[in-house]
């Protein structure tokens, strides 16, 4: 590796928008986020989804059987 050409790489705190903190290393000293692994759906496994479909919706809409 060429020296000087590279950043500097340090611990950097996270925090996320619902609270959550975490320590990494990045080139940053501090890093937010909107969503982590503890509030995510993904993770968290609450989805949001739909109660009926696109196509339900419309036949609902034009009163189609």
């Amino acid at each position: 590796m060429k020296k000087g050409i590279h950043p500097e790489i340090k611990e950097c705190k996270v925090t996320c928008a619902c609270g959550n903190t975490f320590n990494t290393k990045s080139n940053k000293s501090e890093i937010q986020l909107e969503t982590c692994n503890k509030c995510h759906s993904f993770y968290t496994g609450k989805f949001k989804t739909a109660k009926t479909g696109n196509v339900q919706k419309f036949k609902d809409k034009y009163g189609i059987e």
